[in-house]
């Protein structure tokens, strides 16, 4: 038990490293973007260039993770965010930055299967959860406490902070390569325990197809409302730089100590099907309350809050097909990945089209399609009641 909850501690160390890097880097784009005069809309496609590698390496990844091992993807994943994030730092001309962010998606790709599985295989059905949520919990952290020190280092260049980031994914990649040790597959799952090769068919299995399914519209759906949150807020409320960063770091850090907290305990008590059935259902009459609040105190409150559903519905889908996978770990990390990457690409082009029609229309729609994931979670049994022969016709 002491040597897992070590392994752990440098999992989520790692974890919270990396995604510090990520977060340092975001005071300073608007400076890179007036520095080499590029437009919204190029800045758009950086993003989407990021989600797009992400999703066209994730089901390759995921396969990786489970032919090569867990230890070898995350250190490969963490050296290509460095000399991703150096690139960044030192690129001068458009062509340079999109393969920056093209390497960007790869290293994502690489590392979130891989620290899944690793926290799968060292953990059991009973601690998963908690460990799970934890996993989120970091991830949350370096988001919150990266864009202040980034603001910080800014002070000193605007390109510091890229090469702050590179610096820590290099020290993340050698602190891993010395203290992990490749974890001894954990096959204590509900799953089949013979599960053959993954392989794209295995996607269409009924106890992995719904999740998938789910992952795709929650991911669509709030990412339509996070990445345009910041202008809904300044259009229609006037909001100002400050109260966006108030309301950002509030919810991340209330959602934070929900899954701290909340997420272990909801999801032994409930289920994490149950779990995610609830999380849809609060976060879509939130995000549709979004369109009607007026004074200041309750936008912020509803804006808090509305961070609760989003960052227990993520560590509740990922936990359950952590328990299923079996010896496809590796497999189905890369699947969640794609199918949220997937989401990540749509959600916000159709949320910023809709946003140029009214301002409140891409809050009903990310209303509406987290409702079709609700209607979707109904039907969704326990792969327990399925029956052997589905597994069976796939093989």
């Amino acid at each position: 038990m002491k040597k897992q909850n070590m392994t752990l501690s440098i999992l989520l160390m790692n974890l919270f490293i990396a995604f510090l890097g990520i977060g340092l880097v975001i005071p300073v784009l608007p400076t890179i973007m007036n520095e080499l005069n590029l437009s919204g809309s190029v800045v758009g496609y950086l993003v989407a260039a990021f989600a797009i590698a992400q999703l066209i390496v994730s089901p390759l990844s995921g396969r990786w993770v489970d032919a090569f091992g867990r230890k070898r993807m995350i250190v490969i994943g963490l050296l290509i965010f460095s000399f991703s994030e150096f690139l960044f730092g030192i690129g001068k001309t458009v062509e340079i930055l999109f393969i920056s962010r093209i390497l960007g998606g790869v290293s994502a790709a690489f590392i979130m299967p891989a620290v899944t599985a690793f926290i799968a295989d060292i953990t059991t059905l009973e601690s998963r959860p908690k460990a799970l949520g934890y996993m989120s919990a970091a991830i949350n952290t370096g988001f919150i406490i990266g864009p202040g020190v980034g603001g910080l280092l800014a002070e000193i260049g605007p390109r510091i902070p890229f090469f702050a980031a590179a610096g820590l994914a290099l020290f993340t990649a050698i602190l891993s390569t010395i203290t992990l040790r490749e974890p001894e597959k954990n096959y204590e799952e509900q799953g089949d325990a013979e599960a053959p090769k993954p392989g794209l068919g295995r996607i269409f299995v009924p106890m992995y197809f719904i999740a998938f399914i789910v992952i795709f519209i929650t991911a669509f759906g709030l990412s339509s409302f996070e990445s345009l949150f910041s202008l809904f807020v300044d259009h229609k409320f006037a909001f100002t730089p400050k109260d966006i960063a108030i309301i950002i770091t509030g919810g991340a850090i209330v959602g934070t100590i929900a899954q701290i907290a909340l997420f272990g305990r909801l999801a032994n008590k409930w289920g994490e099907i149950r779990l995610i059935r609830y999380c849809l259902m609060f976060s879509a009459v939130l995000v549709m309350a979004m369109t009607v609040v007026e004074s200041y105190a309750m936008i912020l409150f509803v804006t808090i809050v509305v961070f609760i559903g989003f960052d227990l519905l993520r560590p509740a889908v990922t936990s359950y097909l952590s328990k299923v996978a079996g010896n496809e770990q590796g497999f189905v990390g890369g699947m969640n990945s794609m199918f949220t990457s997937i989401g990540n690409v749509f959600g916000p082009i159709i949320g910023g089209m809709l946003f140029d029609i009214n301002l409140n229309y891409p809050y009903y729609f990310a209303a509406m399609v987290l409702m079709a994931g609700i209607a979707v979670a109904m039907v969704w049994k326990n792969p327990k009641a399925q029956p052997e022969h589905v597994i069976e016709e796939i093989k």
